[in-house]
């Protein structure tokens, strides 16, 4: 049994979530200090999270070029298509370290059926072997490259969006500012799941869930230290979005935080930053969840609820325009 309700900060926990937990708790852990344990521990957590691969038309294996090399990338089609579909560019969670192609692919295969949308899953340079700014660097570039291939897959070039889960959602917040900065292409969404938007502090969801909810505080500072090569890059806004002193002119968003989750307080700061510069941003919360639960929505009901939550606000969001 999972136990009584846990409740904190007047939320109750998901029970579903909750024996989730308690059962994590039972798996060894493997040590923090080395990275291929904990992208050994991301690929097994994530098999074991992904339940029956979610049918969709097709999976193409691609390679983008980037500022470095090329970036191997997967184009997810939806199950049925009509002309040009509209394209999400996806980046992956992990926190820039331990995420990939493979720990990602059932949120990929979930938006591209629910939302009806191809999605570009690209998989950016990862610390500590290529620290900040690289993955920004390769964000902004898949951006622009899907911008300028979309007839090459089948998408609208008017109708391309980015979006992101934890350290991807930092990067797709941060490749959209600098994608206004530079004169575009500006996506016409941005698609934020419980994302990291201030490396710079830490706020009070970090002192109420930053033990025992899946994503620990020391969890967080080990990857901050491997992605960030200067303690003093937490001040920028490419590694911290909410501190950029400009955000007018952005894309819309679509941010979805967990109630259970030290980056909740982050991700809807930066919902108000942004509301105050005058972009339309959508925040839903929910309550009962954790960090993470786009990749467990197979074995969590109010997890596969809120992935189709946020299916439908890309749907919305992309669906053609005729005046």
């Amino acid at each position: 049994m999972a136990g009584p309700p846990a409740c904190l900060d007047g939320q109750q926990l998901d029970l579903d979530v909750q024996m989730l937990l308690r059962v994590a708790a039972l798996a060894p852990q493997p040590e923090k200090g080395s990275v291929e344990d904990v992208r050994r521990r991301s690929r097994r957590s994530a098999a074991v999270l992904a339940g029956a691969p979610i049918p969709v038309r097709k999976v193409e294996s691609l390679v983008v070029p980037g500022p470095d090399a090329g970036l191997r990338a997967r184009l997810y089609t939806p199950p049925s298509r009509r002309g040009s579909l509209p394209l999400l560019v996806y980046l992956h969670g992990g926190g820039w370290v331990g995420g990939d192609l493979d720990t990602h692919d059932p949120p990929c295969r979930f938006l591209a059926a629910n939302a009806g949308t191809l999605v570009l899953a690209v998989d950016y340079r990862r610390a500590p072997e290529h620290r900040f700014p690289a993955a920004v660097e390769d964000a902004v570039a898949a951006m622009r490259w899907a911008a300028e291939h979309a007839a090459e897959l089948g998408a609208d070039p008017a109708r391309i969006a980015v979006g992101g889960d934890s350290a991807g959602g930092n990067l797709a917040a941060a490749a959209s500012r600098l994608a206004r900065d530079h004169g575009g292409p500006l996506p016409v969404l941005q698609l934020l799941l419980y994302p990291v938007t201030d490396l710079s502090q830490k706020r009070p969801s970090y002192r109420l869930f930053g033990e025992g909810f899946f994503l620990d505080e020391p969890d967080m500072d080990w990857y901050r230290d491997r992605y960030l090569p200067d303690p003093a890059a937490v001040g920028d806004p490419r590694a911290s979005p909410l501190i950029a002193e400009d955000l007018t002119g952005l894309p819309p968003a679509y941010i979805a935080t967990a109630g259970f989750d030290p980056l909740r307080d982050e991700g809807e700061a930066y919902v108000e930053a942004l509301r105050a510069a005058g972009v339309r941003t959508a925040l839903r919360r929910h309550p009962g969840l954790i960090h993470g639960f786009a990749g467990y929505s197979a074995l969590v009901p109010a997890g596969r609820a809120a992935m189709l939550e946020a299916a439908g606000a890309l749907r919305m969001a992309l669906a053609p325009y005729r005046p």
